[in-house]
């Protein structure tokens, strides 16, 4: 049975966190599955499939792209991690209740009910499923149905999460969203936040919990070092903190505060690299280059400066994007 494979392979994953081998061959055989149990791989690079889709504030993923965010190896192993230990815990602090999750941005495989369902029993978690992309939440229902998961979800939304509002939203758990990019760009993790925490109980946990993009400097490389310098320079957006200022009465704003950083003073730098550090649950995180969630962004800087300052501030309208300008 299905079922039992991929109880086994997601057991391998949580097993073996250290092991990026065998992570990686884990989730290359459930991927393998997956394609086999929805043919999405014969749908073909149509323009359809390859789109992003529109959001009130960003964009969504593909359906193609969203699926291949699967073998985001270290991303799926943290947070299938991450998962289980979360809906662990709301089981310790609410004995004989069932855990009620929501899942804003399944995509096709619907990953975080794939994997995670088949290690509980349908009396112990439900899901409710959120996708703006009706051909992927189509693909993700078929991929349940072929698991014999059915009775772990309660409701299929085709929706925007940035305006959704969630019937009986006091009752969820878990909220898991993981609807970002490196940097925040282009996808609706803040503006989904934005909307959706203030419907929800203030004891629901968020997978992932919290989204830091952080600048830092590096100084030039003396001759014998191995390894250059580097300081933080500013915090440009704390993401749980930004959005907390909403209690589900405030519009989203066009823009959050901007954050300048000075470049001028005694010392000079080499280069400014911006990070994304996503906190996922507890002490896991994904950190600099472990998934394409967190690439840096790194620039040169060259002096003598044309201007001092660098300021960043995070656009929210029309669409999501960290802005720069000096």
């Amino acid at each position: 049975m299905l079922k039992n494979t991929i109880k086994e392979l997601s057991t391998t994953i949580l097993n073996n966190q250290s092991d990026f081998d065998t992570i990686k061959n884990t989730i290359d055989e459930i991927h393998t599955h997956y394609l086999e149990t929805t043919n999405i791989g014969d749908l073909g690079n149509s323009m359809q499939n390859l789109a992003a889709v529109p959001t009130a504030s960003g964009m969504a993923l593909s359906l193609n792209h969203a699926a291949a965010c699967l073998l985001d190896y270290r991303r799926t192993a943290k947070f299938l991690q991450a998962m289980v230990s979360l809906i662990r815990e709301k089981q310790q602090q609410h004995p004989n209740e069932t855990i009620n999750i929501f899942y804003a941005g399944c995509g096709p495989y619907a990953p975080f009910i794939t994997l995670v369902a088949p290690l509980f029993k349908a009396s112990e978690v439900q899901f409710a499923i959120l996708e703006i992309n009706a051909a992927s939440l189509q693909m993700a229902e078929k991929l349940i149905d072929k698991l014999q998961l059915t009775d772990y979800v309660t409701e299929y939304h085709t929706a925007d999460a940035v305006t959704f509002q969630i019937p009986d939203a006091k009752k969820y758990h878990i909220l898991f969203s993981e609807t970002l990019d490196a940097l925040l760009y282009r996808e609706s993790y803040v503006p989904i936040l934005w909307n959706m925490l203030p419907q929800l109980n203030e004891n629901c946990a968020v997978i992932p919990n919290n989204v830091i993009v952080q600048a830092s400097m590096t100084f030039p490389q003396k001759e014998g070092e191995d390894v250059r310098k580097e300081k933080e320079a500013a915090v440009i957006l704390n993401v749980r903190e930004a959005v907390k200022i909403n209690n589900g009465s405030k519009t989203l704003p066009n823009a959050f505060d901007p954050i300048t950083i000075n470049l001028a003073g005694d010392e000079k730098y080499s280069t400014m690299i911006v990070d994304t550090k996503v906190h996922i649950h507890n002490d896991i995180w994904l950190y600099r280059n472990e998934s394409s969630l967190s690439i840096p962004l790194e620039m040169e800087i060259v002096y003598p400066l044309d201007a001092p300052n660098v300021t960043f501030f995070y656009q929210l309208k029309p669409s999501v994007e960290l802005k720069l300008k000096n």
